[in-house]
């Protein structure tokens, strides 16, 4: 006995080209969901015996939405390097810090209980690719909750971090960054992927 298998393709829509090469497999089925920008406004996933439903991660930054809140400010190549780190950050678990710099990834930390964990993570990664973190940017999808993070970056060679801010201790955390010379903008929207 042979098993059978479905094919099911998701998405906002086909054109009728696409409609008819699919219309020639067997056991094809084609399921149009919504096309409007916030269509999938929640996101769900099964957790133990319930369920976790939280809105979708759709919120976008651009420079000008920044809030530098150290003496240095980053540059427009940093600003650049700090958007795009910040984009990848996004599908990163949570807990995830991202090294990039010159518009590449260049270390990835995540999933762990530990932010100042996935920091030294993500560096080691790098270290591994032989790729050097000197001049590097740094996206955290939350808040530093302790200065220890900040630290482990700025030893690492980086320059400038994004981050949403929020923080209780974030007077401390940017008070550590002025002190490494590190540039930091708070985007004010976190990050949550589980």
């Amino acid at each position: 006995m042979s098993a059978q298998f479905l094919e099911v393709l998701i998405a906002p829509s086909y054109s009728a080209d696409a409609l008819a090469a699919i219309a020639k497999k067997a056991n094809v089925r084609v399921l149009a969901i919504a096309g409007a920008a916030r269509a999938n406004a929640w996101d769900s996933k099964r957790v133990g015996g319930g369920m976790l439903v939280q809105t979708a991660d759709v919120d976008t930054i651009d420079a000008p939405s920044l809030k530098v809140v150290t003496r240095v400010a980053p540059t427009p190549g940093q600003v650049a390097d700090l958007l795009f780190a910040w984009r990848v950050a996004k599908f990163v678990k949570s807990n995830a810090i991202v090294y990039c710099g010159e518009g590449r990834t260049l270390g990835i930390g995540a999933g762990q209980m530990s932010r100042v964990d996935s920091t030294r993570i993500a560096a080691i990664k790098a270290a591994n690719a032989g790729l050097s973190l000197v001049g590097s940017v740094v996206a955290s999808d939350a808040f530093f909750p302790f200065r220890d993070g900040l630290d482990v970056v700025a030893d690492n060679g980086a320059v400038a971090v994004i981050q949403p801010g929020g923080s209780v201790r974030d007077p401390e955390v940017i008070a550590a960054a002025d002190e490494r010379g590190v540039a930091m903008a708070f985007t004010g929207v976190r990050h949550f992927r589980h």
